[in-house]
């Protein structure tokens, strides 16, 4: 298949409340034509503490995450999480979602690159920057 992409939490809610600029979302669109949205547990956490308007917010909130594939907190994702914690400030949660990545050897899409950009060997892409 090739490159895979984790989803940060902000590109998953980008992609929902349609918010992505032409070329990002053409991007995102030729994503899904191949694999579904993979997410980190802690992903799926933000998601599910996110603040909805409406009823149909949250079934759209739901839908989303039945149609992502999670990945979960495995040792050797806490393992790394723990090693970039150690090596960096970055912020736990952020932490982890790096440490999926790597551990799938996965490129991260995200808006928030300079949250990541501390973390040695992570493959970064922000689909704002697409055109």
């Amino acid at each position: 298949m090739g490159i895979r992409y984790l989803w940060d939490t902000n590109t998953a809610i980008y992609y929902l409340q349609q918010q992505f600029p032409i070329g990002a979302e053409k991007f995102i669109d030729d994503i899904l034509k191949f694999e579904q949205p993979l997410i980190s547990a802690i992903t799926e956490i933000e998601l599910l503490c996110w603040k909805t308007v409406s009823e149909s917010d949250l079934i759209i909130l739901n839908q989303f995450i039945n149609d992502c594939s999670v990945i979960e907190l495995e040792q050797s994702i806490k393992l790394r999480t723990a090693s970039i914690r150690k090596a960096t400030r970055i912020k736990l949660p952020d932490a982890i979602i790096a440490a999926t990545a790597m551990e799938y050897d996965l490129t991260l899409l995200t808006r928030n690159v300079s949250d990541f950009s501390v973390v040695a060997g992570l493959e970064l892409l922000n689909p704002w920057e697409i055109n």
